[in-house]
């Protein structure tokens, strides 16, 4: 699948989309995201619109309706989908975490390798996580990621742990590009 260029409002609006549904997991009404980026409604009523002509948005009709993103917005968000979040590993100090929930994994300075970071985020408790702990994540199911790393901190507000990467393991056998 091509990658659609999205402009950064476009972006912005359907990140926040993807966010509120996600939340909700229901139909997400226009004049909730219009509150979150802070735009008028009618604007993002047609925003929605080229989005629903690239395929990124389905409208739901009725009075619960809004507007969902479809599978194709993630790939245009390059989100991992963890729908799958219990069959990504996690582990705390080498114990392995029962029912992590990891929900998402943003690795934040990829371009700068010698400051990496990763932000993890779970559903759940990260009250058994403290600071120089080591924590490994993954494999992730779609594209077989593992990442090692130390504990610098909490994002509570976020539910995100987020960890200095020690290092990265991507499975063998397949090239670097």
């Amino acid at each position: 699948m091509s990658s659609i260029e999205l402009t950064p409002s476009q972006k912005n609006i359907l990140q926040e989309l993807v966010n509120l549904y996600r939340e909700s997991e229901s139909a997400v009404k226009g004049e909730d995201i219009a509150e979150k980026v802070d735009r008028n409604p009618g604007t993002i009523r047609n925003q929605m619109q080229s989005l629903k002509a690239l395929q990124l948005v389905e409208g739901v009709p009725g009075p619960k309706g809004g507007y969902k993103p479809t599978a194709n917005a993630y790939d245009a968000l390059q989100i991992q989908d963890m729908d799958q979040a219990a069959e990504v590993p996690l582990r705390h100090n080498g114990e392995l975490v029962e029912h992590s929930n990891v929900e998402e994994i943003d690795l934040t300075s990829v371009h700068h390798p010698e400051e990496c970071r990763a932000e993890i985020q779970l559903q759940g408790t990260m009250s058994e996580f403290h600071e120089g702990d080591s924590v490994t994540v993954g494999p992730t199911p779609l594209s077989k990621l593992q990442i090692i790393g130390t504990l610098e901190g909490k994002d509570d507000t976020n539910n995100k742990l987020i960890l200095a990467i020690d290092d990265m393991r991507a499975p063998a056998g397949e090239p670097e590009h």
